[in-house]
């Protein structure tokens, strides 16, 4: 067994000693967004700094506890908080509480993001479901020797993000007068906000949207076998005229915001899961 392996079975052996019921649904919330949280039944809280093994976040507007409890009639697990390579984690690190929730029994995924926007027709608040993402920018998780206990190791990545769960959100927002947006994300390093050139080359590569997180969670989910959905609230827009900054206080009020609509669909995709 891997070492990798071996901790990940000690991690999911600490949460299932704490929690015994299943679920076969995730989420992990993004900057600002942490407040779907309130809406959980909650049953267990889990501080990440007690889970061996598990990384612990350091960025605000990121809560960090995972979260078991009901939303929507659903037994879910929640990530309040997640880890972003720009904290000087590994690829690895930040895809390690994707595959613990895998080996808890997880099979859909729900991720929520802050995003930069860089189609010029996008405006702040808006949401973006995600079809689509660019990955050129930032390390692969999977680099290094695969454990075929979690994955193959050439997985496909042709549709990553489920068509059927975009569909189920179309509706979902239709019904309850939602506009929807979709497009690609694309994910960066940080800490850093793009500079202009940047933001320009992004839209030319056919970047909707740009984010610090997202895409290394999106590789692993994958590579384990998961059904998957993600989304972006735009908190600021690259493409621009005016010589306005972006600040992370803007970022995290932009997405608080946007939070209400975003936890309505969340909490009806995962009824309707």
């Amino acid at each position: 067994m891997s070492q990798t392996m071996q901790q990940l079975k000690e991690t999911v052996a600490y949460i299932q000693s704490l929690v015994s019921t299943p679920s076969s649904i995730g989420i992990i919330l993004g900057s600002g967004l942490g407040n779907l949280a309130n809406e959980i039944k909650t049953e267990k809280e889990i501080p990440y700094n007690d889970i061996p093994h598990f990384p612990v976040s350091t960025v605000e507007g990121h809560k960090g506890r995972l979260i078991f409890g009901e939303l929507g009639g659903k037994k879910v697990w929640v990530m309040a908080g997640r880890f972003h390579y720009y904290e000087g984690y590994t690829p690895q690190q930040v895809a390690y509480p994707v595959r613990v929730m895998r080996l808890l029994g997880v099979n859909t995924l729900l991720l929520s993001n802050a995003a930069g926007g860089v189609n010029p027709h996008f405006k702040i608040g808006d949401l973006m479901i995600i079809n689509d993402h660019i990955s050129l920018f930032t390390e692969n998780p999977l680099l290094g020797r695969n454990d075929d206990e979690l994955g193959t190791r050439f997985p496909d990545m042709s549709e990553p993000y489920s068509k059927s769960l975009i569909q189920l959100a179309q509706q979902i927002a239709k019904t309850n007068d939602i506009e929807l947006k979709q497009g690609v994300y694309t994910g960066v390093t940080g800490p850093t906000f793009e500079t202009r050139a940047e933001y320009q080359l992004i839209h030319r590569l056919g970047g909707d949207a740009v984010g610090m997180s997202t895409v290394q969670e999106s590789i692993a989910a994958i590579h384990c076998g998961m059904q998957l959905f993600a989304m972006s609230v735009i908190t600021d827009i690259g493409i621009r005229e005016e010589e306005n900054t972006i600040t992370h206080e803007e970022v995290l009020q932009a997405a608080k915001d946007a939070e209400p609509k975003l936890t309505l669909l969340f909490t009806e995709l995962t009824r309707l899961l």
